[in-house]
């Protein structure tokens, strides 16, 4: 049987002061790196092989998997970094503190920003300082920041990568991990659960708590999910 395990990087200090981040490269707590260490041991305990990993390109899920690799004495596994899998894009709500920004906009709008399926939040000023557009890492990986992003939007560019990049790997039969971010974690689980675009934006997803399929041999079809830690468990759609 071939396993996915995704894990959400563990929490890192803009979710601690409950700001919007999206691309901004915020490190993890020491709660976070706590979480991580769990998480790794989480997955030590399955006895899974794994064949590699993915991650972002952004530090709190990378040091997230170099923890949770380290705990299961596995930092040798490939890893591949690729910002498709990077948080959701903010726009002009990068930085700004949540509960103060439904005070200023109201909470109906913020809702609809946050978790509505295809409505961006307003764009990011070109000017701001949480502007990614010069940041040498998307030069390099030949990506453009966008403005902002929906969870649409967020899926229009995991969903190719998912396809072209990771899925090949598990119908070969190689169990893997990919370490990344709430929303970009949210898009994998509609693409193999086939989750409505109405129900996925109810989806919670632990941070560092690893969730694992179990899939068909030779297909990325999934034939079972669960959470490793069922203390901190959120419910899973249902299998298609």
């Amino acid at each position: 049987m071939t396993s996915l395990a995704l894990v959400r990087h563990g929490q890192s200090q803009w979710n601690l002061e409950n700001r919007f981040t999206g691309w901004v490269d915020v490190d993890l707590t020491d709660k976070g790196r706590a979480e991580a260490q769990k998480a790794g041991a989480l997955l030590k305990e399955t006895g899974l092989e794994f064949a590699g990993c993915f991650t972002s390109v952004q530090k709190r899920a990378i040091r997230t998997l170099w923890i949770a690799l380290d705990e299961m004495d596995r930092m040798w596994l490939p890893v591949t970094r690729a910002w498709q899998l990077n948080e959701r894009h903010y726009g002009g709500l990068t930085g700004l503190d949540k509960a103060e920004t439904a005070e200023r906009h109201g909470a109906d709008q913020v809702k609809i920003w946050r978790r509505s399926f295809d409505t961006p939040p307003p764009p990011m000023d070109p000017e701001s300082e949480h502007n990614m557009a010069n940041d040498p890492r998307y030069a390099l990986y030949d990506a453009q920041a966008p403005a902002a992003e929906s969870l649409k939007m967020t899926l229009d560019r995991v969903a190719p990568y998912f396809d072209e990049t990771i899925a090949p790997q598990l119908k070969a039969g190689k169990s893997l991990i990919v370490a990344a971010h709430g929303n970009s974690l949210r898009a994998l689980v509609k693409i193999l659960l086939n989750v409505s675009d109405e129900d996925i934006v109810g989806l919670e997803i632990p941070t560092g708590n690893p969730l694992l399929f179990e899939l068909e041999a030779g297909s990325a079809a999934p034939v079972a999910a669960r959470y490793l830690d069922a203390d901190r468990a959120q419910p899973i759609p249902p299998l298609g």
